[in-house]
């Protein structure tokens, strides 16, 4: 079996019953469905973000991932259009059209031939080559700083064999790498031409890829604007003339500007509408297309677990204990899943919190349970300590730490609160310099070695808890080396049973988010990844 039907067998497909759990009706499909035939032109306007540079490979920050998707090519990226189901993240061939796995430390991708780099300077429209993908991958692999480097901890060697051949020689077996090349997470590829001129590729004018859309112009804190792409190698693509990306700071001004037209697409992530305002917006606006799925996430609190008292199992337990989840996710997300380790939008490979065996139990609140447990670990006056949050994942995120400390506070914890710049906890605390704990957005993944590796193997720059437990990781990396997919999967599973127990990071809830739309976007599904680029360019408007 080839490379390439092998990741179809991988891809994390949702069945019936799960189509129907997540809101993903075939009213919906319907609604978001193709007509006949795109029709060309419009402008596009949506929310998006201003990132704090333009770098793919000196930063993790979605805002920059989101931004760069519209310029930007991959090897391999996830499938987008109508029929996709949101969480599914089948991978397909993006600039290489076919790849191989001729043994267990080699893959090898065939490029697609004519492809043109933006007729900008300094690459004036030039084919792309096998040199171009070798050079950003071994600066992916080399450059100081890259926060994803950890991504790609299994590959040796990139080697450009012709001038359409890349060739990936492994250090070890990693059966998910073309998952990892998929990802709208840093790998982009770029063109040396760029790097050598400006040093870095942090300034706008650097973003010249061969992606549907060029950078036309950027004004810091207002807009991006995207131009169509005419020499883009996907015929017939961009539909579109262009995209306008409105910075939109305050929620309320971004659901105003959905409301009243002035966007095209839901003005939260993942271009959805926050569940607190649906029901109204269903109300006044019925001829909005919505489509509901699960996160690709978990919202957790991370602990310290190198320092007491969050090294003493006792305790981690006891905070998950603490946590009444139902009312979390009632009170603030409105609808969502209680989660284990793995989001539930992983479908295929995220356990329910009720088949997490023996660490089921950490996950129901009883909060007499969770004094006793601290009595039993040295603390029953309970202890002081700090959680750092920032207002950058939105003010769901904030009500929700609000009600955690007030939870915690009731079982003797003592949990200051510090707010935190989103730059600075993307450059901090995201990468584990905090102190006591932390909530927020945790693993997000697109395949399950996402929420595995990079949180819980030690000196990687994700595991934010500093997890150092050799069990877990020599059942994390033995994972990464299974060609048979059930005998990996069964593996996933004993892991997470084993994580649900340990309670390394006290994970709460998935949340599910409603994707809406205008009914003149047609073709579009709301996959949750960060190629927002590529979702565009298959869609088209009938205004």
């Amino acid at each position: 079996m080839s490379a390439r039907h092998r990741s179809r067998k991988d891809g994390l497909g949702l069945s019936r019953r799960d189509l129907l759990t997540t809101g993903v009706a075939a009213g919906a499909m319907l609604a978001a469905g193709p007509v006949a035939s795109p029709k060309p032109g419009g402008i596009l306007r949506v929310r998006g973000w201003d990132p704090p540079h333009f770098d793919p490979h000196l930063t993790r920050n979605f805002m920059t991932m989101t931004t760069l998707s519209f310029v930007y090519s991959k090897l391999l990226r996830h499938k987008v259009g109508a029929g996709v189901a949101p969480g599914s993240f089948s991978v397909e061939p993006d600039l290489a059209e076919r790849w191989e796995q001729p043994d267990d430390t080699t893959y090898i991708f065939h490029l697609r031939k004519g492809v043109r780099w933006h007729n900008k300077p300094p690459v004036n429209g030039r084919e792309l080559t096998a040199e171009d993908v070798k050079f950003t991958y071994t600066r992916f692999l080399t450059v100081k700083g890259n926060p994803e480097r950890y991504l790609l901890d299994s590959v040796d060697r990139v080697e450009a064999v012709d001038r359409y051949t890349v060739k990936f020689v492994l250090g070890e077996p990693y059966v998910w790498l073309p998952h990892k090349l998929a990802n709208a997470l840093c790998m982009w590829i770029a063109a040396p031409e760029v790097v050598e001129r400006y040093g870095d590729l942090k300034k706008p004018e650097t973003a010249v890829g061969t992606g549907p859309f060029t950078l036309e112009r950027y004004d810091r804190n207002v807009k991006v604007v995207f131009k169509k792409n005419p020499q883009y190698f996907r015929p017939g693509q961009p539909s579109v003339d262009g995209v306008e990306w409105m910075v939109i700071e305050d929620d309320s001004t971004g659901l105003a500007s959905y409301r009243t037209g002035q966007i095209d697409a839901g003005p939260s992530t993942w271009w959805s509408v926050r569940q607190s305002d649906l029901d109204t917006l269903k109300k006044t606006h019925p001829r909005l297309v919505y489509q509901d799925f699960l996160g690709n996430m978990v919202y957790a609190i991370s602990l310290r677990t190198d320092q007491p008292p969050f090294a003493d199992v006792r305790v981690r337990r006891a905070i998950s204990r603490a946590i009444d989840r139902r009312m979390l996710i009632d009170t603030v997300w409105m609808r969502g899943e209680p989660s284990g380790p793995v989001s539930r939008g992983l479908k295929d490979w995220a356990l329910p919190v009720d088949q997490l065996g023996e660490g089921a139990k950490y996950y129901r609140y009883d909060p007499r349970e969770a004094r006793r447990l601290l009595a039993e670990a040295g603390y029953p006056n309970g202890f002081k300590t700090q959680l750092t949050a920032t207002q950058g994942y939105g003010t769901d995120l904030v009500d929700a730490v609000q009600l955690v400390l007030g939870q915690l506070k009731d079982v003797g914890i003592m949990a200051e609160l510090k707010m935190q710049e989103y730059g600075a906890y993307q450059a901090t605390t995201i990468q584990g310099k905090f102190d006591g704990m932390t909530m927020g957005p945790f693993a997000v993944a697109w395949d399950p070695d996402d929420a595995l590796y990079g949180p819980y193997i030690p000196d990687q720059p994700r595991n934010r808890g500093h997890v150092n437990d050799p069990k877990l990781t020599a059942m994390i990396k033995e994972q990464r080396r299974l060609k048979d997919v059930d005998a990996r999967k069964k593996l996933v599973f004993e892991i997470q049973r084993y994580m649900a127990e340990q309670q390394h990071y006290v994970c709460l809830a998935t949340p599910l988010y409603t994707g809406s739309w205008q009914p003149s976007v047609k073709n579009h599904a709301p996959n949750p990844t960060f190629d927002y680029g590529s979702r565009v360019a298959a869609l088209w408007l009938e205004r």
